[in-house]
């Protein structure tokens, strides 16, 4: 199951990248206009008539007519009066009808000009009329002439009839010969009516033509579209705006789904099976105010305030571990090691691979910093503060002599879930007891609670069943209630 909590959070702390696709999609539009013009365009407007027009249509005819306006045979007049030798279908691509109501048809016309897209607007749009009303003459004298042509064939049948009937009459004392005379008789009426239809009909069908060639007309004349740069330079940017949002938002989204990477408490403590010590928020990029130092200077205060009890608090040696911080864990550990100094002499450790103690330690005139091979050398008396590694890449063999009980200074979203998993299984196999966890750079909206309750669920991870005698009755370590959560952040801390 998809965790919407933890996917909101990574994608927010991802919002350098969807901001900045953003501002580049919102460049990248309004460079388009600047650098893009479009170009010179002119509209004209076309009142259809159709013979056939319904209330009720829905728009077929229109239709018709918008793909009529797409052929060859409406750009090759409309280039003929134009005098262009252009292809017809290269000219087919410069311009495009658009149906607005069931009898308005808007054409759109592009040219090198101004003055060339209104002569093509202008032509299309005659060529268009010409057409319309060429076809519609040719279907009334189609329609018309078959109905002539059915009056002629009514007009023979009835000379016939005439010929039949000839001076006979119905006052005849043959019943049969009575009746004969009668159907003819009959017959002659019909076809004199039918006939009178037909006549009828071809002179409405020649009738209805000439309304339907004025109503087709030009009523709006071919003009040119007027483009203001400005607003196509902001609808562009809008655009790219949008789209580069959404694009960033999505990358980031599906990013945070395949890297896997845990940034709320809960789940970095679940993953490494060790609550939440202490949290510290990244020091702000820009230079603040002193209410801003001094905030920040308080919350590391706290954050080595907790580490130094902690580390008092421990009969064996301790080691601060890093996961993706390795400058502000010697940054901490050189406080702590300042902080425990008032208790007797300190020595740090240096267990990480890089120079990462020695630049922090420089300059600073801080406590005594030996390197790995030389811990063991260090008299009895003197406190021993390690500091290592558990990135990628890390010798886990030394993780013991840096000292049999650690704390893991972690960053969010750093490592992922699988690595956290790695590092607790291994730290569990060298009985390396994980005290807790340092979570640098949490998100400042985390509500979530940091400390493991479950205690079968933290003895699952290695971290040893040591019987507490209490009463004559024996508890894992695992099974009494975990310390409570100290939580250093910029102005603030809470006791969970």
């Amino acid at each position: 199951m998809l965790d919407l909590h933890a996917l909101v959070v990574a994608v927010r702390r991802r919002r350098r990248l969807w901001c900045s696709l953003a501002l580049l999609g919102l460049l990248a539009g309004a460079a388009v206009a600047v650098l893009l013009p479009p170009s010179p365009a002119a509209v004209a407007k076309v009142l259809v008539a159709h013979k056939d027009d319904q209330p009720n249509d829905t728009g077929t005819l229109i239709r018709t007519d918008v793909e009529l306006l797409g052929t060859t045979r409406i750009a090759s007049q409309a280039l003929r009066a134009l005098g262009s030798t252009e292809e017809p279908e290269d000219f087919m691509r410069d311009y495009r009808g658009t149906g607005l109501t069931n009898n308005l048809l808007r054409i759109d016309v592009t040219g090198d000009s101004d003055a060339e897209a209104v002569a093509r607007a202008g032509a299309l749009a005659d060529a268009f009329v010409a057409d319309h009303v060429r076809r519609m003459r040719q279907r009334a004298e189609a329609e018309a002439d078959a109905l002539l042509d059915q009056r002629d064939r009514m007009r023979d049948e009835l000379a016939e009839v005439n010929e039949a009937i000839g001076d006979r009459s119905p006052d005849t004392e043959d019943p049969k010969a009575s009746a004969s005379i009668e159907s003819l008789f009959a017959r002659r009426a019909e076809l004199d009516s039918r006939i009178a239809e037909f006549d009828q009909r071809s002179a409405e069908a020649r009738t209805g033509t000439p309304a339907v060639v004025a109503g087709t007309q030009i009523v709006d004349a071919p003009h040119a579209v007027r483009h203001s740069p400005v607003r196509a330079a902001a609808t562009d940017a809008g655009i790219g705006l949008a789209l580069g949002l959404v694009l960033g938002l999505a990358l980031a989204a599906v990013g945070s789904v395949v890297a896997d990477r845990p940034v709320l408490r809960r789940d970095v403590a679940a993953h490494l099976g060790a609550s939440v010590l202490a949290e510290l928020r990244r020091a702000p990029r820009r230079p603040g105010g002193r209410w801003r130092r001094r905030r920040t200077r308080a919350a590391r205060d706290r954050l080595t305030a907790t580490l130094a009890r902690t580390v008092r608090g421990s009969a064996e040696p301790v080691s601060l571990l890093e996961l993706g911080c390795a400058r502000a864990t010697s940054l901490i550990a050189l406080d702590v090691a300042g902080a425990l100094a008032a208790d007797g002499p300190v020595v740090v450790v240096d267990g990480l691979p890089g120079p990462a103690l020695a630049r922090a330690r420089a300059g600073s005139g801080g406590p005594t910093v030996v390197g790995a091979e030389r811990a063991a050398a260090e008299p009895a008396g003197v406190r021993l503060l390690g500091v290592g590694s558990v990135a990628p890449g890390t010798a886990w063999t030394d993780l013991p002599h840096l000292g049999s009980r650690t704390v893991l200074v972690v960053r969010a979203g750093h490592a992922g879930t699988a690595w956290l998993h790695t590092v607790a299984r291994h730290l569990a196999d060298l009985r390396v007891t994980v005290l807790g966890v340092v979570l640098l750079d949490p998100d400042p909206r985390d509500r979530t609670d940091g400390v493991l309750w479950d205690g079968p669920h933290a003895a699952a991870h290695g971290h040893g069943e040591r019987p507490d005698r209490h009463n004559g009755t024996a508890r894992t370590r695992a099974e009494r209630p975990p310390a409570p959560v100290a939580r250093v952040a910029d102005g603030e801390q809470e006791a969970r």
